[in-house]
């Protein structure tokens, strides 16, 4: 069995302004294999696994599991996907505070049909393999967060699916219990399954088989400048692309315009010799936010963040930051 997700473009409006935070995706991880999705908060981790879990529907590309189309599932076909397909572990946990770990475990279960007593059966036996067999009639409450994620974990096992989705599994809980739920997901992985984990700790490498890095790559800090002559009208970047290098226009001037959720178009500023533009998105690991192209013949150099900072280094983080990338 395999999950294949291919050419995948996911867009959506946010105030006003079209966002495209994954954009001609490729991935492709196999049972028994637990995948990273790693990357910087707003990189498009969340989003991803959201597609992955039939939740949000991608503007274009293919998510395939096991040889079924994920994309263009609806009515029963993508209940009975959410269902009994994919098991989802929260960031937050998401238990409900007034039940017990036995009963939150048994949600899933019970929603399916199954008899109170077969899923008490099932919830006890889910809980004993988490490590958890004496917390069982606990509430969330008086577990700590170690043994929550676990009983989340446990959850998402319930009607035993082929593909385990755990956003950020590991952000709320000490080393100690970090490393617990580290364990018991490379487990699940080899029990026959397909785990895809979304992480910003690079520390977690080394527990997968495979790693997509959701965040944009940097330039290779020896390549100090770039020059660039732009005609009028030609596009240096586009909202939504990586971004590794800041510019500066040595002559000419430079439109700096944000594209709508319609498709229309606001000019934000126009930047001319001597100023810069574009040094959000490769200093903090971000994409672009908006598009920059010619308003005339215009020569720009980019410079590497590093540079950048050497050449700029009277600026204020408080004045970069009102600047437009």
């Amino acid at each position: 069995m395999a999950l294949i997700c291919e050419d995948l473009v996911v867009e959506y409006s946010s105030g006003g302004y079209l966002v495209r935070p994954i954009d001609g995706l490729d991935v492709e991880v196999h049972t028994g294999e637990l995948a990273l999705l790693l990357g910087a908060s707003g990189c498009g981790k969340t989003t991803l696994l959201s597609v992955l879990a039939a939740i949000l529907r991608p503007a274009s590309g293919s998510v395939a599991l096991d040889r079924l189309e994920v994309t263009t599932l609806d009515g029963h076909g993508l209940s009975e996907y959410r269902l009994r397909r994919v098991g989802i572990v929260f960031q937050a946990f998401n238990l409900l505070p007034s039940l017990t770990a036995s009963e939150n475990v048994q949600v899933p279960l019970r929603a399916s049909g199954l008899g109170r007593r077969p899923a008490r059966e099932r919830a006890e036996a889910l809980l004993d393999q988490v490590g958890l067999s004496d917390r069982s009639y606990h509430r969330p409450g008086d577990l700590s967060g170690g043994q929550q994620q676990r009983v989340a974990i446990a959850r998402a096992l319930a009607l035993d699916p082929p593909l385990v989705l755990a956003d950020e599994p590991t952000a709320h809980l000490d080393y100690i219990q970090v490393e617990g739920v580290l364990r018991l997901l490379r487990e699940i992985a080899d029990s026959g399954r397909i785990v895809v984990v979304s992480t910003h700790d690079e520390r977690l490498i080394p527990l997968a088989d495979s790693v997509v890095a959701m965040s944009p790559k940097t330039m290779d800090a020896e390549a100090v400048e770039e020059e660039v002559t732009l005609e009028l009208g030609e596009v240096l970047f586009v909202q939504g692309d990586p971004g590794d290098l800041v510019y500066v226009v040595e002559d000419g001037e430079v439109e700096i315009v944000r594209i709508r959720d319609d498709r229309s178009e606001e000019l934000l500023a126009r930047i001319g010799p001597g100023r810069y533009f574009g040094e959000l998105a490769p200093m903090f690991g971000i994409r672009r936010s908006a598009t920059a192209r010619a308003a005339e013949r215009t020569r720009v150099v980019g410079l590497t963040v590093g540079e950048f900072r050497r050449r700029f280094r009277s600026e204020k983080l408080s004045d970069l930051m009102q600047k437009l990338s």
